[in-house]
């Protein structure tokens, strides 16, 4: 490939990059059918591009058929996993820190902060300095066609978080993200996944087929969405978007050092 085909590559894939970032999503006050922008995003995109990290589309057609190819967790001993309600914490007990990130896995945005940002907290997790509190949100529930992937793929999540397998189950779905306004994974589809990062608890099954969680997590991202410690000024108003991370009840400026400034 010649330097001005990779250097238009380029320009189009950041270009791509931009709008996902244009289309990023957030909670104008109590209104969640307002669009606002996440100023957020747009720190996280900026990471991604000084470090040189590009980031590519799944199919835009169709996730029919599609084999979705697990990635298993890096956890070191004495890393836990506990689900409480709709909330899932991942770390050693004795951490002295704690980090909550709110994320929808049907999100762009998400998955770039995932692919920047994932080795850093999971080298701070398995030394036992960090622990992360995990919200998964249906914020993009209406963006998938057919609507509700985001909440079928958080009540999944829940369900391998009962069976020890959140971080192998969460780390898969973003690895393989279908792309926002297309067809999302279906159950059968996320029980195969599960299956394949190693669950084999058969309530995993039931609970993803019948949506066991799924109340919790709608109150969940109601509560939150509204509020006030995690409203952001992003121009049009205060609101709240997808990825936010806070610590100690304040949100994080999602700045390249960010994980190291939050340990430290």
């Amino acid at each position: 490939m010649g330097g001005a085909e990779r250097n238009a590559r380029k320009r189009k894939q950041q270009q791509t990059a931009a709008r996902s970032v244009a289309q990023a999503r957030g909670v104008a006050g109590g209104d969640k059918k307002k669009v606002v922008a996440i100023t957020v995003a747009v720190v996280v995109l900026a990471a991604l591009v000084i470090g040189g990290v590009i980031w590519t589309t799944s199919s835009k057609d169709s996730t029919e058929g599609k084999v979705i190819g697990a990635q298993t967790g890096t956890s070191a001993p004495g890393v836990v996993e506990k689900r409480d309600g709709a909330v899932v914490t991942v770390g050693k007990p004795e951490a002295k820190k704690t980090i909550d990130v709110y994320a929808d896995f049907l999100c762009p945005v998400c998955k770039q902060f995932e692919e920047s940002f994932k080795g850093q907290i999971e080298e701070h997790v398995n030394n036992g300095t960090l622990q992360v509190r995990y919200h998964m949100l249906p914020m993009l529930n209406q963006r998938s066609d057919p609507p509700g992937y985001s909440l079928d793929s958080a009540n999944a999540s829940l369900a391998a978080a009962d069976a020890g397998k959140f971080l192998a189950f969460h780390d898969a779905l973003f690895k393989d993200q279908p792309e926002e306004g297309g067809r999302g994974f279906d159950k059968a589809q996320l029980i195969k996944l599960g299956q394949d990062v190693g669950i084999s608890d058969p309530t995993f099954v039931l609970k993803v087929n019948n949506g066991a969680y799924e109340q919790e997590i709608q109150d969940a991202y109601k509560k939150i969405s509204t509020d006030p410690s995690l409203q952001q000024d992003f121009g049009n108003g205060p609101g709240f978007g997808t990825p936010t991370v806070t610590s100690n009840g304040q949100v994080v400026k999602l700045e390249q050092d960010w994980v190291q400034k939050v340990v430290s």
